[in-house]
């Protein structure tokens, strides 16, 4: 949601914005510390889909252990 929501310009005190901003306090705690260090390809931020794919890459891991 939160990389969908960041492609288009929204009022900050709307209810789009109150939403976005929800959504970055969840996630900027995993999001902050990889974007520090995954390179930037400029414009483009991939620090979401690496830690998407780190999250899923986890969770199969746990899955094969059976936690």
């Amino acid at each position: 949601m939160r990389i969908i929501l960041s492609w288009f310009p929204m009022n900050p005190s709307g209810p789009f914005g109150q939403i976005n901003r929800v959504l970055f306090q969840v996630t900027e705690p995993v999001l902050g510390p990889a974007r520090r260090v995954i390179p930037s390809l400029g414009p483009l931020d991939i620090s979401p889909i690496v830690v998407v794919f780190a999250l899923g890459f986890v969770q199969r891991l746990l899955g094969s252990v059976g936690l």
